[in-house]
């Protein structure tokens, strides 16, 4: 992607949003007292996108792999895990604050539109810049205590909501290597939730105080590295292809020396292009051995793997594809929203808004409208056609208003496919289309006749 052609389209991000909170994506969390600024809450429909999209990663990423196994480490890290990892300390992002209106910024992310200050000289109307203060580093990790005897004062009683699910993989990868019988080179994926206390959540769900993770963190000899590297790359940008995201929409940073992690010999930025701006989805970091010798270290314990082959017995270098769920979340309704105009019978020209999101990933598969509710026959059909598809996918059954208007409730939250049980079904028409219903495509807006004992695995097929 070329990023000169690129602009933002603020009015898109903002129909988005709407569109979100209106048909049950995402809710800002605590919007009955206001919102919790950086928090976000999935509704019916996200949580179902959201569970598409996981089980997706984890069937490609775990299950289709011989080399990759899973785990679920727990969200409350010990203190001496993140002292180990360089966590303790040395987590932070330059902060300055505003000397007039008080705002606070992280220093090295201020856009100019950000500088003007909200607060405006006494009797002047032209707008004041603001004036910054000295910028100094704020921790950002939730820091807590453990048990209800904790004391203030005692060291061991410390604990942090993980800033990232990487160290509880590599503080468990000796217990994974001995219990799973794994080989070099072979991965531990995790996804869960992280936590970090941004200074300025903005951009909807993608800069966050909380949020999901789904990580790899890839073991290997530290000859393979740099070639598993770019390996993973590929196979990452393949994965967000086949969830909907064209490789049009996402830019490779090769991130420079410098600009990478202290312990980072090689860093590739998946970016997308959102309409905020062109951000990150995810990160396809070589992060040698550093995370694994920081824990061999302190925690005085052996974790190297032994090759019986080679004879040689040395810490694994470690690959780590990390995506960020909820950004790839955003990415997919981001790609996947668009509007039409279109003309109806009448001669009226119409807006349609549709999500065009892979079957896959939508969150309701199958709409099933019986033509009319108070058709007794139709009614019957379509519960029973409901009852048997739903045990296989997510369905919505609508028999409320005209057809048209269900067909666009259902394309505004991108259903792909709908049913319709009409009175051909009943074999009014005779019976060449008796026991038969009107399959309708979302993008084409096409629409064929199916057989009902065939719709099972005709939708199966299309969904897959």
């Amino acid at each position: 992607m070329n990023n000169t052609k690129f602009t933002t389209d603020p009015q898109k991000m903002e129909e988005i949003v709407s569109l979100c909170k209106r048909r049950g994506f995402i809710f800002q969390s605590a919007d009955l007292y206001g919102g919790l600024n950086g928090c976000w809450d999935y509704g019916p429909l996200g949580a179902e996108l959201k569970r598409n999209l996981k089980d997706y990663w984890w069937r490609k990423m775990v299950q289709e792999r011989e080399d990759i196994v899973g785990m679920d480490g727990s969200i409350l890290n010990h203190q001496a895990v993140l002292t180990a990892s360089g966590h303790v300390g040395g987590f932070s992002d330059p902060m300055v604050d505003c000397k007039i209106c008080k705002k606070r910024y992280r220093a090295d992310q201020i856009e100019p539109e950000d500088l003007i200050c909200s607060e405006k000289k006494q009797g002047k109307k032209e707008e004041r810049l603001c004036e910054l203060t000295e910028e100094k580093d704020f921790n950002l990790m939730f820091k807590t205590k453990m048990g209800a005897s904790a004391d203030d004062n005692d060291p061991n009683a410390v604990a942090y909501l993980r800033p990232e699910t990487a160290q509880s993989i590599f503080s468990q990868f000796k217990n994974v290597l001995d219990s799973s019988r794994q080989k070099i080179p072979f991965g531990i994926a995790q996804i869960g939730k992280a936590f970090r206390n941004e200074i300025n959540p903005r951009n909807f769900t993608f800069r966050s105080r909380e949020f999901e993770q789904m990580e790899i963190e890839y073991f290997c000899h530290p000859d393979d590295a740099l070639a598993l590297c770019d390996e993973w790359l590929e196979t990452r940008l393949s994965f967000y292809e086949e969830i909907g995201i064209p490789r049009t929409q996402l830019h490779v940073l090769d991130v420079p020396d410098g600009e990478r992690a202290h312990y980072s010999a090689k860093t590739y930025d998946i970016e997308y292009a959102f309409p905020f701006g062109i951000q990150e989805l995810e990160g396809v970091a070589y992060r040698s051995n550093y995370d694994l010798t920081q824990h061999k270290t302190h925690s005085g314990k052996p974790i190297e793997y032994f090759d019986e082959q080679a004879g040689e017995r040395y810490l694994p270098h470690v690959i780590e594809p990390s995506a960020g769920c909820d950004r790839t979340i955003l990415a997919l309704i981001c790609e996947a929203y668009d509007q039409e105009e279109l003309t109806n019978d009448k001669g009226k020209v119409e807006t349609r808004t549709v999500l065009r999101f892979k079957p896959s990933m939508a969150p309701i598969k199958v709409g099933i409208f019986p033509l009319l509710k108070k058709n007794a026959e139709q009614v019957k059909i379509a519960k029973e056609i409901e009852r048997e598809l739903s045990a296989y996918m997510n369905v919505f059954y609508d028999e409320a208003g005209a057809v048209g208007r269900r067909y666009r409730r259902q394309d505004e939250v991108g259903t792909p496919y709908c049913l319709t049980i009409d009175f051909d079904t009943l074999g009014e028409s005779g019976d060449e289309l008796k026991n038969t219903v009107t399959l309708r495509h979302r993008d084409s807006m096409e629409q064929e006749r199916v057989a009902i004992d065939e719709l099972l695995p005709k939708l199966l097929k299309l969904i897959k």
